[in-house]
């Protein structure tokens, strides 16, 4: 007969009446810490797990470091491709001015933004670092911090970039899309698309560009706002 625990008895041995129960002993001192993603300037604490978590991005140890279990450690998984997804809306107001992918766009109306409002470079910003798996961009680059107060985000840019490349990534390739009422983007498309692939460092072949209105449906259809969608596919070096 089996009794709870590890202790078997057979008969015709005695089984033991005694009321008392193995004592069973709490977890002692040096349990681990939830893993914690490093930043410029910046720490990020990643969500507890209570299997062994492996390193998101092989990045170097001064730009973002993962603690794994003690005892438990695994090699980090490096996969051979990452995807990720980008989106952004900026509110248009009259007396700011309007730039996009970089470029300054004629119009009437432009971004209201803590930094200079770039929302297809904010957009291309959050793809890189959602295939990366690292905090969004208003953790990295927060709107309460006044040294960003108007930047050009090709700042923001640059850092991800920085960050692919010793996550030991590269471009594979860019497909955004643009959504605002007006102005028209088509004379402008070719020099954000240039100026975007300067930024990346990344071949016009792997950059796309594309611009849809919202026909004059709801913020964005009424020239109210601009909104941006990119997806990245990073390929490994």
């Amino acid at each position: 007969m089996a009794m709870a625990g590890s202790f078997c008895y057979a008969a015709p041995l005695p089984i033991n009446t005694s009321s008392k129960q193995p004592t069973l002993q709490s977890p002692g001192p040096g349990l681990c810490l939830p893993p914690k993603l490093q930043l410029p300037s910046l720490k990020f604490a990643a969500r507890p797990s209570s299997s062994t978590m492996p390193a998101v991005v092989a990045s170097a140890a001064s730009t973002v470091g993962v603690e794994t279990h003690s005892g438990t450690e695994t090699p980090p998984k490096v996969l051979p491709f990452r995807v990720g997804h980008g989106f952004d809306l900026h509110r248009l107001e009259p007396g700011y001015p309007l730039i996009i992918g970089g470029i300054d766009i004629p119009h009437d109306r432009g971004c209201e933004a803590h930094s200079d409002g770039d929302v297809l470079l904010h957009c291309v910003v959050d793809a890189i670092l959602g295939a990366l798996g690292l905090p969004d961009i208003g953790q990295i680059f927060p709107d309460t911090d006044p040294k960003w107060k108007g930047a050009a985000s090709c700042v923001f840019v640059e850092e991800a970039v920085r960050l692919m490349h010793e996550a030991g990534y590269e471009l594979g390739n860019l497909d955004a899309t643009l959504i605002l009422q007006r102005p028209k983007l088509s004379p402008h498309k070719e020099a954000i698309r240039a100026n975007l692939c300067k930024l990346l460092g990344a071949d016009p072949s792997a950059v796309n560009l594309k611009a849809k209105t919202h026909e004059k449906v709801d913020s964005l259809g009424e020239n109210r706002s601009i909104a941006a969608h990119t997806v990245v596919l990073l390929s490994r070096k």
